[in-house]
């Protein structure tokens, strides 16, 4: 009893300080996401936190290490609502928590005032937002992920010249960073294209009820009409544009490119519908179906827009720590402009405003109310 007695707080002391050597050599690193997770994006903003989620899952299994200390990543996600004052809060919130790498916003009218925030709070900032004014800031940690309105405003208008054949179109937008920048994008290459814009309207992004500009909009006849927004206003849109008899072709850019569009247009998405989006198509690239099979399995539905862009640049940023041996979240952002990633969905490598190079741009329509790819 004597024996026990004495040797087995001994024991116990020692099995302490191996598990209290363990953790010493864990060191946490918190990874912030900024996203509509209520509202009528939430579905977009939640598909972005997943994933996240998911690389940082996969990261934890990897047990990168820096500085001799394993790296545990941490996910901190806040509701910026797509409001810009709302954005700013969060940003603030994330700055004041000493986060230097988040990922978002969503919405681009949240990212151009919010990314103010991130610089002077000295973190790296890895968003969709893709009005042109995101990455014209003069930030040096800013990174746009996927193609930005330029590109895909200019991909709607050659698909409706080429792909549509149109002769006329007209504009509707939501007078929102992201809406207004689409529109802008759009209008400037259907000119240089040829194509006559018969008419140009504006709505909010709050809004449901379109008839009183659809009804001036259909006097115009146009072929196509373009809208800049997002889903909440697409879906409806489109069912009333089938209610007023309507046949002109509606396109917009990657926020309504989603599931929800259809869900809310009903079958009036079906074959009327066109959008351009920023990224590739899973099921054509190589980890593509992987990754999508993963998901769906993690999270029980299909990843949306975003999801493996976000899991791409979360792997992009904790790998090139790895490789610096630094958590240095300036020293990370001048790698990130000088090296690349190869990962699920392109190859990413950026300008020195942080524009992604050679971005993906895919076309999609609408089939039983779903968006699938046509180019």
């Amino acid at each position: 009893m004597r024996f026990n007695a004495v040797f087995t707080p001994v024991l116990g002391a020692v099995a302490l300080a191996i598990v209290g050597n363990v953790y010493a050599q864990e060191q946490v690193v918190k990874i912030g996401h900024t996203g509509p997770l209520s509202g009528p994006n939430a579905f977009a903003g939640k598909d972005n936190e997943n994933g996240i989620r998911m690389a940082i899952d996969d990261l934890n299994t990897k047990k990168l290490v820096v500085g001799g200390k394993t790296l545990k990543f941490e996910l901190v996600s806040e509701d910026d609502q797509c409001d810009p004052k709302s954005g700013v809060a969060v940003a603030q919130k994330h700055m004041d928590a000493g986060i230097k790498y988040v990922f978002g916003p969503y919405c681009s009218g949240v990212a151009i005032p919010a990314s103010k925030i991130y610089d002077e709070g000295g973190a790296i900032l890895s968003t969709v937002g893709s009005n042109p004014k995101v990455t014209m800031g003069g930030y040096k940690s800013v990174f746009r992920i996927i193609a930005g309105d330029n590109l895909i405003g200019t991909s709607l208008a050659q698909y409706a010249f080429n792909g549509l054949k149109a002769k006329t179109a007209a504009v509707v937008d939501d007078r929102t960073a992201f809406g207004q920048g689409l529109a802008e994008e759009f209008v400037k290459e259907a000119k240089n294209l040829g194509l006559t814009i018969v008419a140009q309207e504006y709505t909010t992004d709050k809004s449901t009820d379109f008839n009183a500009i659809l009804t001036n909009i259909k006097s115009k006849k146009p072929d196509v009409i373009m809208y800049g927004g997002y889903a909440g206003q697409a879906g409806p849109m489109a069912k009333q544009m089938k209610g007023l008899g309507i046949t002109a072709k509606m396109l917009g850019g990657d926020a309504i490119c989603v599931a929800e569009t259809g869900k809310l247009a009903g079958d009036a998405a079906d074959g009327a519908v066109f959008c351009a989006q920023g990224g590739a198509i899973l099921d054509k690239v190589a980890a593509g179906p992987a990754f999508a099979d993963a998901y769906k399995k993690r999270f029980n539905q299909v990843p949306d827009a975003y999801a493996a862009s976000f899991y791409d640049q979360v792997e992009f940023v904790a790998t090139t720590m790895a490789k610096l041996n630094t958590l240095d979240a300036s020293k990370v952002s001048a790698e990130l402009h000088k090296a690349s990633y190869k990962g699920i969905v392109t190859t990413y490598a950026y300008d020195d405003k942080g524009n992604l190079l050679k971005a993906p741009i895919t076309v999609y329509g609408f089939k039983n109310g779903a968006p699938v790819p046509l180019q």
